[in-house]
């Protein structure tokens, strides 16, 4: 496993990091499987795991507090988010500081999270929706600035909401954020244009999150997939969405030579680029865990190959369904 600094934080990380989304309200999460997965990536050189208060109502941050307790010799990163007080996905432009992070809900969730990871201080804190225009509010600043002086805190991040790499920019410029996490992969290249300069010029860390596409680019997608009831997928791959995402991936598949997979394509594509501090790929079983890691020791793609990889660029708008 090959490691990168996360921006001005100066810690060294694991540049494959672990995402828990899944762990927490997936369905087919089970949490002796998903704590297998958890420690086989500890063992592999992976430190950096990324969860959030939503995953579950807490349920994936005691997994991740379970872990860090059975490896007290190593020093791995916990990354958590607080949930906005309104519990709606993705912000919208018309929502303010009250509506999603007044002082005294990030106060709640961060005590609430501590709890849950059973530590005294979270590495990384961040913010589950944003909008850059609450950068005009400084109460929420003011109150990160109290959990850092307390030690309650590290670090804070904002994640940026989907298809909205610009809607965090002015957080990055104002210098109030200590890393960012973006979808970021081969279809969703557009944090290059603006949010990636603005984090190297500012030394900000980049988490890139999604990228797979929400399982686009595995390659197993068709337009007959289906999901339980329950499962947040249905209501993202509406038939709208499924049609062209499996149109995209049908296009993208012939670029792909033998012998490379299309998920080790996707997270060797990401690496390519320096900004990114770490991925965090979603992992449930442990094959998924032995098969992601190993793409930090396969080394640059092939710059032709990379090259075809970056004609597939799809840029999106938000929508209702789009979260």
């Amino acid at each position: 496993m090959k490691d990168r600094r996360f921006g001005r934080t100066g810690w060294t990380i694991s540049e494959i990091g672990y995402g828990m989304w899944g762990m927490g309200e997936w369905t087919g999460s089970q949490d002796e499987e998903s704590s297998g997965s958890l420690q086989r990536a500890v063992d592999l050189g992976c430190n950096f795991f990324d969860t959030a208060w939503a995953y579950g109502s807490g349920h994936s941050e005691k997994l991740l507090g379970k872990l860090l307790r059975s490896n007290p010799g190593k020093r791995l990163y916990a990354a958590t988010k607080i949930p906005p007080k309104n519990l709606e996905w993705p912000s919208r432009r018309e929502y303010r500081l009250d509506d999603c992070y007044p002082p005294d809900h990030i106060d709640d969730y961060v005590h609430r999270s501590l709890k849950n990871l059973a530590v005294e201080t979270i590495d990384l804190i961040q913010f589950h929706t944003w909008e850059d225009s609450w950068i005009d509010d400084d109460r929420w600043t003011k109150k990160m600035e109290e959990l850092r002086r307390q030690g309650k805190i590290g670090a804070v991040g904002i994640s940026i909401n989907r298809w909205e790499p610009w809607n965090g920019v002015r957080a990055v410029r104002a210098g109030v954020v200590d890393a960012v996490q973006v979808i970021y992969n081969i279809f969703d290249q557009s944090p290059e244009d603006e949010l990636f300069p603005a984090c190297r010029e500012k030394d900000v860390g980049v988490i890139a999150r999604v990228p797979f596409d929400e399982g686009t680019l595995t390659g197993n997608l068709t337009r007959e997939s289906r999901w339980p009831e329950g499962d947040w997928r249905n209501t993202y791959f509406v038939r709208e969405n499924l049609n062209a995402s499996v149109d995209h991936v049908e296009a993208l598949k012939p670029v792909i030579p033998a012998g490379l997979t299309m998920p080790e394509a996707a997270l060797r594509f990401i690496l390519m680029n320096e900004t990114v501090s770490t991925i965090i790929p979603g992992m449930r079983k442990p094959r998924h865990v032995e098969a992601n890691i190993a793409t930090s020791d396969a080394g640059a793609l092939p710059g032709a190959l990379y090259a075809e990889l970056r004609k597939h660029r799809w840029d999106r708008k938000p929508t209702k369904w789009s979260q």
